[in-house]
């Protein structure tokens, strides 16, 4: 791909934080989208500027149904006024844990239908951040080129930069485990699983975990918090085989209902995640780090902007 000079960044309104970062790490400007609310509650949206024959980028979540709504609105408004190609970055794809249906059950799996309403918008590249799973980006007919971004670089940044010493890596289940061995790998420490079961929807059963946190500093790691019931069954696995201290680690900081509170009362003070979930940031509990820069890397590969 030849060098661009005409990237446009512009985002949804959920990862407006995160649009500006990137800009920042690549140095060009974000366009922000002209938008109105009308009073049936309808909404406005107009580019601001004339994007045809411009490579746009849209850094995206779908972490609700708004926001979903308004990625498709932009992807379609960009193919409208003759964008040269439209690139979506989604940091936190809402529903990526409904990526199958079981049998006979009648669910809907809207990791899938939802992001193939994205590509059937038909963007030409979209990104993902840390995906559940990686079968959401095959939902399309192989006309839209796909990548999925690793963020466990600046993850383990986080990491040496709180100075944590003789740690133990420990993921919930061992479906993570491959990821969590590649975050070990990094940091040159050991890592371990427990056996995870889910039997309802939000609902799982934590089993047994092996001797490898005894006496060492654990760190459970996995790729989302929502509620948070599945690592604080891993925390009580974790004391008893041995660890001395435990917190977590998760990429996308749901936090959904009381799931902080919950944390707190087991007794975790520090739960390190990315940005990538909308207004997340550093407090008292929360040790956040930004992924600006991974995203920043892939467009600057991807456009030679180096």
């Amino acid at each position: 791909m030849p060098r661009r000079n005409n990237i446009v960044l512009i985002s949804n309104g959920s990862a407006a934080r995160m649009a500006a970062d990137v800009a920042r790490e690549l140095d060009i400007p974000v366009t922000e989208m002209i938008t109105r609310t009308f009073a049936d509650g309808e909404l406005y949206h107009a580019f601001p500027r004339d994007i045809a024959g411009c490579d746009l980028v849209i850094v995206a979540n779908t972490e609700s149904d708004a926001s979903h709504q308004e990625l498709i609105d932009l992807i379609a408004g960009a193919r409208y006024w003759n964008a040269l190609s439209v690139n979506v970055v989604i940091p936190y794809l809402g529903y990526s844990t409904m990526e199958r249906a079981k049998p006979d059950s009648g669910e809907i799996p809207k990791g899938i239908t939802r992001t193939r309403q994205v590509f059937r918008a038909r963007p030409d590249y979209v990104a993902f951040l840390d995906l559940h799973s990686e079968s959401v980006m095959h939902a399309h007919t192989g006309e839209v080129r796909t990548r999925h971004l690793w963020t466990e670089r600046v993850a383990a940044e986080k990491i040496r930069q709180l100075g944590l010493t003789n740690i133990v890596l420990v993921s919930p289940d061992y479906g993570f485990s491959k990821r969590v061995a590649r975050l070990a790998g990094l940091l040159d420490c050991p890592h371990t699983a427990a056996n995870k079961d889910r039997y309802d929807v939000d609902q799982t059963i934590v089993g047994q975990l092996s001797g490898a946190v005894r006496g060492r500093n654990a760190i459970i790691c996995d790729d989302m918090i929502r509620t948070g019931g599945s690592m604080l069954q891993t925390v009580d696995r974790c004391y008893q085989a041995g660890a001395v201290s435990v917190m977590v680690m998760a990429t996308h900081l749901i936090l959904a209902g009381n799931a902080r509170e919950r944390f707190i009362e087991k007794g975790i003070n520090c739960i390190i995640g990315a940005d990538t979930y909308p207004g997340r940031t550093s407090d008292d509990l929360l040790r956040v780090y930004s992924v600006a820069p991974v995203i920043a890397d892939e467009l600057k590969g991807y456009f030679r902007l180096h």
